[in-house]
């Protein structure tokens, strides 16, 4: 094959723009600044001569294109000049292909309010959805309650051993330290006035009623929350839900339900350990560094703290479990056919969750305040 090369070929009729060789990918830059280099307002008519070109392929066959479109704008006569066969069908593909081509319009910009209103329908969607299936899932609890043989009493005891008793291991050193901070942080302000022993109440208040079920909620939130967005959704990718329903078994009944039920079971019992082990560490810290013995801390904590308190705590769990579980198994739910739907799904579960749960938690202090609990 000849060397490639590119000249101009000046006539008195036109101006020849002669190829030599082949045209690719590789040379027709060069060859594209030359031309945009040069003037052609005194020409009226362009000679594109490929009569010496002996290879073309896509690029240079739609560079020459581009060149003819170009010319034509500047009203230029334009003729091509070649006896290659596969140079002039190659030319007519591209062309071809070319006027195929569907320019995309260019995405208009949205404004504030239409944002705001594309954004509150979604919302307004969703929460049609979660309406749905907290419907469907409250006929499955109904039916769970008036059709006592088809309590799945297995799926149950595992699901609260996985995501139960296994958390409690990670609640009781969350609430451990949890209460060893408060009191240390409180103990710097309670002696400055000689308050040492109030270190009790401030303790068994906060703690029995608020941090206990909060922070017990929260860890089961990040734990077991999370597990459950994942595996529905995994199960979803794989098709094992749709498989499951081939077979005639429920997914809510044999998935949803008992997940639900085991986590309201549970929620209570890690709440009463949680509350243990924050006591335990806010009496650690009141020993070492307010010098109140275990006896006057307990004598002090049965006289201020009643039985009330305790109750409240332990009453908030199961509601704060129907919540994480809904939330957790809804966004499962939801998860598409890709494994990043399934990360996007679990964050938002967990922060969903934990959302829920504080305003849940507003809701039961106003209420209990109120009502003088």
């Amino acid at each position: 094959m000849n060397a490639s090369s590119f000249r101009f070929i000046d006539t008195k009729d036109a101006l020849s723009l002669k190829f030599t060789g082949e045209l690719t990918l590789y040379n027709l830059t060069s060859y594209q600044k030359q031309i945009e280099r040069t003037s052609f307002s005194k020409e009226k008519k362009i000679i594109l001569d490929l009569s010496e070109l002996e290879f073309l392929d896509t690029a240079g066959a739609l560079f020459l294109n581009h060149l003819q479109n170009h010319f034509h704008a500047k009203e230029l006569s334009v003729e091509i000049q070649s006896q290659h066969q596969s140079v002039l069908a190659m030319l007519q593909l591209t062309q071809k292909q070319e006027n195929k081509i569907v320019t995309i319009p260019k995405k208009k910009k949205r404004s504030m309010v239409e944002k705001l209103g594309v954004g509150g329908y979604k919302s307004y969607l969703r929460f049609l959805s979660f309406l749905a299936f907290m419907g469907e899932l409250f006929m499955h609890k109904l039916h769970y309650l008036f059709s006592y043989k088809n309590i799945r009493f297995k799926e149950i005891a595992f699901e609260i051993n996985e995501s139960a008793l296994k958390a409690l291991g990670i609640i009781a050193l969350t609430s451990f330290l949890i209460g060893v901070v408060i009191a240390y942080q409180s103990s710097v302000q309670l002696k400055l006035y000689g308050a040492n022993i109030f270190i009790v109440d401030m303790l068994g208040l906060s703690i029995l009623r608020e941090l206990s079920p909060l922070i017990t909620a929260i860890v089961i939130a990040g734990r077991s929350g999370s597990a459950f967005t994942a595996q529905i959704g995994a199960m979803k990718i794989t098709q094992e839900l749709e498989a499951m329903q081939t077979m005639g078994f429920d997914p809510y009944r044999f998935l949803v339900v008992p997940k639900i039920i085991a986590l309201m079971i549970t929620m209570p019992i890690m709440i009463f350990v949680s509350d243990i082990m924050a006591i335990i560490g806010g009496m650690v810290v009141a020993n070492l560094d307010m010098s109140i013995t275990v006896e006057m801390f307990l004598e002090r904590f049965s006289e201020v703290i009643a039985i009330k308190h305790f109750l409240v705590g332990i009453f908030k769990g199961p509601f704060f479990a129907f919540l994480i579980a809904s939330i957790a198994i809804y966004r499962g739910m939801l998860v598409k056919d890709d494994t990043q739907s399934i990360g996007f799904n679990t964050t938002k579960s967990v922060v969903e969750s934990i959302f829920a749960v504080i305003i849940c938690d507003a809701v039961f202090s106003i209420a209990f305040t109120n009502l003088g609990i």
